[in-house]
């Protein structure tokens, strides 16, 4: 391991927005973030693979009175996200090291008021359709932790991906499409998401990738 990467990992470990394996919150977060974590009582978004954490801290950024979680499992990416908030004083910013199929363990129902699942990995291959973060299987997972009419935003440049997950919640009963499009700055929702782009979404669209984008609710 490099000395850059043993540098970050023990930032994070010092630094109270990052939420990791050997932390004590890590084993008792569950149903506690407003009250541990953020000391308060406002909304808490998550967003999913955030990466380096651009969107996570653009949004803390934006809306103050609101708490924002990033969620990876690369450490190395975390820090540069964590770094920032706390450069900032981001206090409604935090982040979560863990895998994402473990995200039930970290978060009671109701908990989540909106959830971001920003640019995954599209899994192209048939055989691997149980591991995209918008199959049935995750779906099912996120259901209980998102509040009663809580937010539900999926961004992608990948087609094939976004048709996938566009076809399969219009056929579930327990969810309702709020919008979607397959040219998101061509939309007139664009405006919406302040400019704020991730990492991949700056590299995708200066590559002329066209952002999909879906924001739906489960009923």
């Amino acid at each position: 391991m490099s000395r850059k990467k043993l540098v970050r990992f023990a930032q994070n470990e010092a630094n109270p927005n990052v939420i990791q394996a050997g932390k004590p919150l890590f084993e008792s977060i569950k149903g506690n973030w407003h009250e541990v974590q953020f000391q308060n009582q406002n909304p808490i978004v998550v967003e999913l693979a955030c990466g380096r954490g651009e969107f996570t801290v653009g949004l803390g950024r934006e809306y103050r009175d609101q708490n924002f979680i990033g969620v990876d499992i690369k450490g190395s990416r975390i820090w540069k996200g964590s770094s920032t908030a706390t450069t900032e004083g981001l206090n409604n910013v935090a982040f979560l090291r863990t895998q994402i199929q473990n995200l039930d363990q970290f978060f009671a129902e109701g908990e989540i008021s909106e959830l971001w699942i920003t640019f995954p990995d599209p899994f192209p291959r048939d055989g691997d359709e149980k591991r995209r973060l918008t199959s049935p299987k995750f779906l099912d997972m996120y259901k209980p932790m998102i509040k009663e009419n809580g937010l539900v935003h999926f961004k992608t440049d990948n087609t094939g991906l976004f048709d996938y997950t566009l076809e399969l919640v219009k056929s579930r009963e327990d969810i309702e499409i709020l919008a979607f499009t397959h040219d998101f700055y061509q939309s007139e929702m664009r405006d919406e998401h302040h400019g704020i782009k991730t990492r991949y979404e700056k590299m995708f669209s200066d590559k002329g990738e066209k952002i999909k984008y879906l924001k739906f609710r489960f009923k």
